[in-house]
């Protein structure tokens, strides 16, 4: 196992995985080392135990098999295991080792794969990026974990390995089962004390005690997110659930695409302006920020956030920047919400259409309703995967995260927010259609016999 030299934090972090309990989380922020301590862990016992199997699961296959089958495992095996050879099946996705030992990789977006993946027993089973998986699904994984195998130390008489059932994640709000059950020690379903709580443990790791390992620009990067974004992926901290929010972090994580990840053709491509009062000498005043984001109706039916171009400026500013959008990405429309100036915005991105020497199609739309309840609608696209971010979006995504079915929680106006919105609307117009006006339904009362025998 030569090339491995873990810092102090993860040799830490290695005591708990091989400690007494069988659930074992690594809490913390991004790259930090927890996916590589975990997939050392389920090599070292795939080989200590000949003829035994092991799972490794996300929500989604393909997110799995970049962040995992092609990246941490074979650095994995390359750095600690050099000399050990494996079998990668692309069919059936499984490693093979010596011994027989099996590491089979599953996406739980893969229906018909999973049901073959359940029908076997694993001595491991192991979540990467828990916040994306339900509980539900948690408990149904956990049936699986029950296969029967031995371990063979040389020098030592055998016995049997132990379960383990390991996650990681980037932590989310207080809200989400990861917290409930491995800070709080509290059932999620029933919000009852665990019955057997010394067998739930966990560790945090951060980036900062990676540091060795990282580039000094990657830990500068997380020093710029948002706070939220700061406490999550920088300092592996839990935030302060919004009640009754409409749109979590660990939602919007589940069904993100990197950057450079493949994409559907497009059949409609959208760029929102939601301008507030500023004025060309007004750049530099504490204004609010001109929210201005594009994004594209798929032909499977998604939407897809491709950018927030938000600025602080005055019409000429906000004017460029939308223009230059929906020439880059050859849109079909800018829409830009008028209640601030009417037909002063239209003017705008017309002049500056102009300049550019290019014909805009300019929509304008008006709020008719408060900021909420135009984002009530598209809280349940969110939850089944129609509308996906491409990249991260720390100061949108914030936006987002703080509605809640009582009104918007965040310090600011949500304008990045509120553009995406309405990008939304168009993109999907059914649902924010008013529902058509019925005249009211008379109904006739009968007479009634006071005198009548009853």
């Amino acid at each position: 196992m030569s090339g491995f030299n873990p810092t102090p934090r993860q040799s830490l972090a290695q005591g708990i995985l091989s400690g007494i309990a069988t659930w074992l989380m690594l809490f913390g922020g991004g790259r930090s080392g927890k996916t590589f301590l975990i997939m050392r862990n389920i090599v070292m016992r795939a080989l200590k135990s000949p003829g035994s199997r092991h799972l490794v699961v996300r929500y989604r296959f393909k997110h799995l098999k970049a962040s995992i089958i092609l990246d941490t495992f074979p650095k994995v095996m390359r750095i600690c295991f050099p000399d050990v050879h494996y079998d990668l099946s692309k069919t059936d996705w499984y490693v093979r080792l010596p011994g027989g030992a099996e590491i089979w990789f599953a996406g739980l977006d893969d229906g018909e794969r999973m049901e073959k993946i359940l029908g076997l027993e694993y001595a491991t089973i192991y979540i990467n990026e828990a916040s994306q998986v339900t509980w539900a699904g948690v408990q149904m994984l956990l049936t699986r974990l029950a296969l029967n195998v031995m371990q063979v130390l040389e020098g030592r008489d055998p016995k049997p390995l132990k379960l383990r059932y390991y996650f990681d994640c980037n932590p989310p709000n207080k809200a989400h089962w990861t917290f409930k059950v491995f800070r709080q020690k509290l059932d999620p379903e029933t919000g009852e004390a665990l019955r057997d709580p010394q067998n739930y443990d966990s560790f945090i790791m951060n980036p900062a005690d990676n540091a060795a390992n990282l580039s000094p620009e990657y830990l500068a990067t997380l020093e710029g997110l948002s706070e939220r974004m700061k406490r999550r992926f920088l300092r592996g901290e839990f935030s302060d659930a919004t009640p009754n929010a409409l749109f979590n972090e660990s939602t919007i994580d589940t069904w993100r695409l990197a950057d450079g990840e493949e994409l559907p053709q497009f059949v409609r491509i959208v760029v929102s302006v939601d301008p507030s009062g500023a004025s060309d000498d007004e750049q530099n005043a504490d204004n609010d920020e001109i929210g201005i984001t594009v994004d594209a109706l798929g032909t499977d039916g998604r939407a897809y956030l491709l950018e927030d171009l938000t600025v602080k400026g005055g019409p000429s500013t906000w004017g460029r920047v939308a223009v230059e959008a929906y020439i880059r990405h050859k849109a079909d429309v800018v829409v830009g919400e008028t209640n601030f100036g009417g037909g002063m915005v239209k003017y705008v991105v017309q002049a500056e259409a102009a300049k550019a020497g290019a014909r805009v199609h300019f929509k304008m739309v008006t709020a008719s309703r408060g900021k909420t309840q135009r984002a009530e609608p598209f809280e349940p696209l969110y939850e089944q995967g129609k509308v996906r971010h491409v990249g991260l979006f720390p100061k949108l995504e914030d936006e987002l995260c703080a509605f809640s079915t009582g009104g918007y929680t965040g310090p600011k106006s949500p304008n990045r927010a509120d553009a995406h919105i309405w990008a939304l609307a168009e993109l999907f117009p059914a649902l924010t259609k008013a529902p058509p006006t019925q005249a009211p339904v008379v109904v006739p009362i009968p007479m009634v016999n006071h005198y009548a025998r009853r």
